[in-house]
């Protein structure tokens, strides 16, 4: 499959079009999706939607669980980080 661009927290990435949004920020080097009511970071744990800790907000809606979401042309992506 061929590459896309999507913007993650207001910067535009390109990123392989068969991945989901889970792997794209982390090969992406963004390991921290959103934080907790204490502040530390917080980043996928179980990778099949299980855990919830992968949420973020695409295109608007947030708590969206980015390991179930395939990337598409133009998403935008915005970590709680």
């Amino acid at each position: 499959m061929s590459d896309v661009t999507i913007v993650v927290d207001g910067v535009p990435r390109r990123v392989p079009g068969d991945w989901t949004v889970a792997v794209a920020l982390l090969q992406l080097g963004i390991h921290s999706f959103t934080t907790n009511v204490q502040g530390p970071g917080r980043a996928p744990l179980c990778g099949m939607g299980t855990c919830h800790e992968c949420r973020v907000t695409i295109d608007g809606v947030a708590g969206i669980r980015s390991c179930l979401e395939p990337v598409r042309s133009g998403m935008q992506v915005e970590t709680g980080r």
